[in-house]
C-alpha cells in the first residue's frame, strides 16, 4: 500500500499517518518525492484490514489517495518505489546515468596476480575490483579461495589503487569478517534463494549485489531482493549472469539480456549484467558486455586475469588486461550512442 499525501502536506501530517500505520502493527516507510510525499507500508497487510485501513488513512489531514500495490514483492516493485534508486559505494553510483565497471579475477590468488589486475581495471576507468576469497565450487576438489588471506589483499589493492571491492558471501558465518574487508557483498546465484544469508546480509547496511540463480524467474529473483529490504538494506544492486543454457555445446548460461529492460521496468533498483558466467568463453564477453549496455544495464561484472590459461578458477571466461582495455574504449562508445557514460 502507497499513501500519497498532497503537495502541501505539513511535516506533522505525514508523520501522524506513519504513526497511525504503526498503530496497527504495521511497517511504515518514509518516502520523500521530488514532487510529492508518500508513505509505503511494507508489511503483509491482512484481508479484512486492506479496505479499513484504506478508508482511515484516506480521510486523514493532508492524504491524496491511497493505491495498493498489486505484486508479491512490494519494496523492489516501482508501483512502491517510482524514482530510481542510486546505490552510491564511496562515491561510485549505481543506477544513475553512468554505466559502471567492475572487474577482477573469479577467484584471488595472489598479490602478483589481484594488483595487476586492480592496475588494469584503474586506468581502463573502472571504478570496482572484484575478487573472490571465498569461493563455492562444485568439485569439492577445486579451489576454493584464500579466504581470509584473499580478503586482506583485495582491502589493499582496493586502498592501493582507489577502486571500491566487491566479493562474494557463501557462508553467513563470515559476514562480518567480509564486511570489514570488502566495501560491495555478492550473492552469488547459487545463494539467491539462501534465506537465512539473505536475511542476515538484510540486517546489515552493507550494499550487496544479487545475482540470478540459474532456474530463477525474474519474480523469484525479485522476491529474494526483497527479502534484503524488508530487512532494513536499501543498497541492492540486481545482476544477470545468465539463465539454464538450451545449447551448452557453445556457451555455459544462456545471457537473458531481455530481464534488464523488464526488471527495471518492474523494479527501481539497479540492474549490472555479468556475462563471463554467461558465456563462458572469453571470446564472446566482448559482444555481450556491448550488448549488455545497449539494452541499458548500469553497470557490468567482470572477470579479467593476467595469464588466464594460469587461471586457478574459470580462466576460460577470463580476458586478458589488454583485451580488457581494449573493451573499455569500445563500451564508452556503445555508452555514447545510447546517452549514457563511462568513466
Amino acid at each position: 500500500m502507497i499513501v500519497a499525501m498532497k503537495n502541501d502536506a505539513t511535516t506533522v501530517e505525514v508523520e501522524l499517518v506513519v504513526e497511525r500505520i504503526s498503530s496497527y502493527g504495521l511497517n511504515a516507510l518514509d518516502l520523500p518525492g521530488g514532487e510529492r510525499h508518500a508513505i509505503g507500508v511494507a508489511s503483509a497487510i491482512p484481508p479484512d484490514l486492506r479496505e479499513t485501513l484504506a478508508e482511515v488513512l484516506t480521510s486523514m489531514p493532508g492524504v491524496d489517495h491511497v493505491t495498493h500495490v498489486s505484486r508479491k514483492y512490494k519494496l523492489t516493485s516501482r508501483e512502491f518505489h517510482a524514482a530510481d534508486t542510486v546505490v552510491d559505494v564511496k562515491g561510485v553510483k549505481l543506477g544513475g546515468n553512468e554505466v559502471v565497471m567492475a572487474a577482477g579475477p573469479c577467484a584471488i590468488e595472489s598479490r602478483d596476480q589481484l594488483y595487476a589486475a586492480a592496475k588494469a581495471v584503474k586506468e581502463s576507468g573502472g571504478k570496482i575490483l572484484r575478487g573472490g576469497a571465498f569461493k563455492p565450487r562444485t568439485s569439492p576438489y577445486a579451489f576454493q579461495g584464500l579466504g581470509l588471506e584473499g580478503l586482506k589483499l583485495l582491502r589493499d589493492a582496493g586502498q592501493e589503487f582507489g577502486l571500491v571491492t566487491v566479493t562474494e558471501v557463501v557462508d553467513q558465518h563470515d559476514l562480518s569478517v567480509i564486511i570489514e574487508h570488502a566495501d560491495i557483498l555478492q550473492i552469488g546465484a547459487r545463494n539467491m534463494q539462501n534465506y537465512p544469508l539473505l536475511t542476515a546480509i538484510g540486517k546489515t547496511k552493507t550494499p550487496v549485489v544479487l545475482k540470478r540463480g540459474p532456474s530463477a524467474m525474474i519474480d523469484e529473483w525479485l522476491l529474494a531482493a526483497e527479502y534484503i529490504l524488508a530487512h532494513g538494506n536499501s543498497d541492492v544492486i540486481l545482476c544477470e549472469r545468465g539463465v539454464h543454457p538450451l545449447d551448452r555445446d557453445h556457451t555455459r548460461y544462456t545471457l537473458d539480456l531481455s530481464s534488464v529492460p523488464v526488471v527495471k521496468s518492474l523494479s527501481h533498483l539497479p540492474v549490472i549484467v555479468d556475462p563471463s558466467h554467461a558465456c563462458g568463453n572469453w571470446k564472446y564477453v566482448s559482444a555481450m558486455s556491448k550488448a549488455a549496455v545497449a539494452a541499458g544495464a548500469d553497470g557490468l561484472l567482470m572477470e579479467i586475469h593476467p595469464d588466464p590459461g594460469a587461471a586457478l578458477c574459470d580462466g576460460a571466461q577470463s580476458l586478458k588486461l589488454d583485451s580488457f582495455t581494449e573493451l573499455m574504449g569500445e563500451l564508452k562508445a556503445v555508452a555514447g550512442a545510447v546517452g549514457r557514460t563511462m568513466a
